[in-house]
């Protein structure tokens, strides 16, 4: 008979919660381990894109479809310069990639990154558990010699402080303002160049998508991206004509410290005002409304929310924790839209003034396009003060 290696199943990646439970699979990405809280994403597409999306800081992303890296990585799908997400939780192990687009397998980036994953988990089990039990903390490992020591990950677990209180924007932001003038992907050219005067808008980056940068430029604002942490009077500086607020991860009454007397400065300016995720957190604050933290979450690319003012029901993308409370709203700003999931907060508008946010994501990335006209809206607005 040929001498032929043993086969072996020792799992060489564990997934432990909090409260003991455990989960075993083979690992792949980078070897160690990460503490962190677990969500789930159902978006059937998209990844790459959620694996760099800085609204996944702290977080392992467990992902309920079962075919991931399949289209394996590209540079021109990274949301941010590196991944984000502590980790990835997957029902199958990672296939080499089939795609015209892909320049390197998804196990070889995340282990060129540091990022840890796990596969041959019971996705439907856990993603269960989560919606039943709220979103636990976790510790993550990855030994290729399948050695771990239970005890101490179950104890790291619990250790683990978790969101609430944490401001995560100052860990995720830019180091120092910069311009932006990419547009959106359009076959076959692929990425543009917006050119020629445009609508000078500054951008807080509390952990900005690109494609929501690119989805400005698309609608012709000439973008200046600062830091979470500039002051109304440094905003104000650059002279713009609207101010953008973007998503981010962490709790935002943690982040709203410093960000909500800034927005503040921003609507005694009456400029105006659109913020995405947790820049809508960041402007009901400014407002005087509440946030909470969400038992397990929206992460997805087909969320219903509908337009209380429209009556329309748009399918979006999602990614947050926490949610605005809609009962501490105040008078003058009004409940624009509503996930139909849960009723929760999803959008809200100054009643006369141009300054709206929603909690989705107009921009996809993963996701789909029901919701662009945000970002036409406005540099609508811009137009019309830009006329007045």
């Amino acid at each position: 008979m040929p001498n032929t290696p043993m086969r072996s199943d020792r799992p060489t990646a564990c997934l432990a919660l909090a409260d003991g439970t455990l989960f075993y699979g083979k690992g792949f990405g980078a070897a160690g381990e990460t503490v962190a809280e677990l969500v789930f994403n159902t978006a059937m597409t998209g990844y790459q894109e959620i694996m760099t999306d800085p609204s996944y800081a702290g977080q392992v992303v467990t992902f309920t479809f079962p075919h991931v890296g399949n289209v394996g990585v590209t540079p021109e799908d990274d949301e941010a310069a590196e991944p984000v997400a502590a980790g990835m939780v997957v029902k199958w192990d990672p296939t080499e990639p089939s795609n015209w687009r892909a320049a390197e397998p998804l196990v070889d980036w995340l282990a060129r990154r540091g990022r840890i994953g796990i596969g041959g988990v019971d996705t439907r089990r856990l993603t269960r558990a989560i919606r039943q039990q709220g979103a636990p903390h976790v510790a993550l490992a990855h030994d290729p010699e399948g050695n771990f020591d239970i005890a101490a990950l179950v104890a790291r677990a619990r250790a683990w402080s978790g969101l609430v209180g944490l401001d995560l924007a100052k860990d995720v932001t830019c180091a120092q303002s910069y311009r932006w003038n990419e547009t959106r992907w359009a076959w076959p050219a692929g990425y543009g160049r917006r050119t020629g005067a445009g609508f000078k808008v500054v951008a807080l980056d509390y952990g900005a998508k690109r494609n929501i940068l690119r989805c400005l430029a698309s609608v012709g604002c000439d973008v200046t991206v600062v830091p979470a942490t500039a002051t109304a009077e440094e905003v104000l500086a650059h002279e713009p004509e609207g101010v953008f607020l973007s998503n981010g991860p962490g709790d935002p009454a943690a982040t709203g410290e410093y960000a909500v007397p800034m927005i503040q400065g921003i609507l005694e300016a009456r400029l105006p005002l659109f913020g995405i995720c947790l820049g809508h957190q960041m402007l009901a604050l400014a407002l005087g409304a509440k946030t909470v933290k969400m038992n397990h979450g929206h992460h997805g690319a087909n969320h219903p929310v509908k337009d209380m003012e429209t009556g329309k029901v748009e399918i979006t993308s999602m990614n947050h924790g926490f949610t605005v409370d809609s009962q501490t709203l105040p008078r003058g700003v009004k409940e624009t839209h509503v996930s139909l999931f849960d009723g929760s907060n999803c959008g809200i508008r100054m009643e006369g003034r141009p300054v709206f946010s929603v909690q989705y994501h107009p921009e996809a990335s993963p996701g789909p396009q029901d919701s662009f006209y945000l970002f036409e809206r406005f540099a609508e607005a811009m137009r019309t003060r830009r006329a007045a």
